[in-house]
C-alpha cells in the first residue's frame, strides 16, 4: 500500500480520466489542466467516469511512479467534484485514506481545528 508517502500534498483531478493514460499523459494533465508541477512530489489522483478505478501519479525524486487500483465491486466515493469549479483541488491525507477505504464523503463534515502556521 502507499505507506510513507502521505506526508505530502495531495490533489484530485476533478474530471474523469481515461485509465489507459500513463506517465506522460497524466503528467501532461497535471501540467495543462490542473496548472501544477507533476515533479513537485505531490500525489495526483485521477478517477475514471464510473469511479471504480483510480490512479495516483507521483514523482519520487528520480522518476514517476503510478499506483493503480480497480475495484472488483463498488466505487470510490469522492468529495463532491461538481461543486469545485476548477480542474483540481487539494485534499488532506485523512481524506485520501477515507476514499481508499470506501467511506462515502458526501455526508461527512470535517470539524474546525486549530492549525499552526509556521511562517519562519
Amino acid at each position: 500500500m502507499l505507506t510513507g508517502i502521505f506526508n505530502c500534498r495531495i490533489f484530485i483531478c476533478t474530471q474523469a480520466t481515461d485509465m489507459r493514460k500513463s506517465f506522460y499523459s497524466l503528467s501532461g494533465l497535471v501540467r495543462e489542466s490542473m496548472k501544477l508541477d507533476p515533479q513537485s512530489g505531490a500525489l495526483f489522483i485521477f478517477k475514471n467516469k464510473t469511479s471504480n478505478c483510480l490512479k495516483i501519479l507521483y514523482f519520487d525524486g528520480d522518476g514517476f511512479a503510478i499506483w493503480y487500483k480497480k475495484l472488483v465491486k463498488g466505487t470510490f466515493k469522492f468529495p463532491d467534484l461538481e461543486k469545485q469549479n476548477c480542474s483540481g483541488f487539494e485534499i488532506d491525507p485523512s481524506t485520501l485514506r477515507l476514499i481508499l477505504d470506501g467511506i462515502d464523503l458526501i455526508n461527512i463534515r470535517k470539524r474546525n481545528r486549530y492549525h499552526y502556521e509556521n511562517n519562519s
